[in-house]
């Protein structure tokens, strides 16, 4: 992708998402298949802090996810959300620690706004991950939307 081209959908994205949301396409295209960036993106999620297990209870607990979620929202500035989260699976902790590196510390109208579908389809997961998976996180974002409202 030409970074230089604005994608009609990012239009309304501060510069501070269109940069994270560049670098994470950036470090997509290093990769030539599929199985290398699925282990990318384990590997983002070995690299983020586990939850205190006094935070992995059912109020931070993400429903509508195949395996266990749990995301926390932590004291932040006026309309910043700032949050963390991990989950039993692999592949959910990395994609966990996509929406970090994305969304962690923006302000609650730019959370409002996010387009899980159109970021999924920009980074190519939209095709690669089960529906289960896509239901999930959209499950994990339309939590952070609500915590944002």
């Amino acid at each position: 992708m030409n970074l230089t081209e604005q994608p009609a959908y990012m239009a309304g994205m501060s510069a501070q998402l269109q940069a994270r949301l560049n670098t994470l396409l950036e470090e997509f295209e290093l990769f030539d298949d599929w199985e290398d960036r699925y282990r990318y993106i384990i590997d983002l999620g070995k690299d983020m802090p586990p939850l205190k297990p006094e935070e992995r209870i059912d109020q931070t607990r993400v429903l509508g996810c195949a395996s266990q979620v749990w995301l926390v929202m932590d004291p932040a500035p006026q309309d910043e959300l700032r949050f963390r989260g991990e989950s039993d699976a692999f592949i959910v902790k990395g994609l966990i620690a996509i929406l970090v590196r994305l969304l962690d510390g923006l302000p609650y109208g730019e959370i409002q706004s996010f387009s899980i579908r159109d970021t999924l389809h920009k980074l190519g997961l939209d095709e690669a991950l089960s529906s289960q998976r896509t239901n999930g996180l959209m499950s994990m974002v339309e939590r952070l939307k609500k915590a944002a409202a």
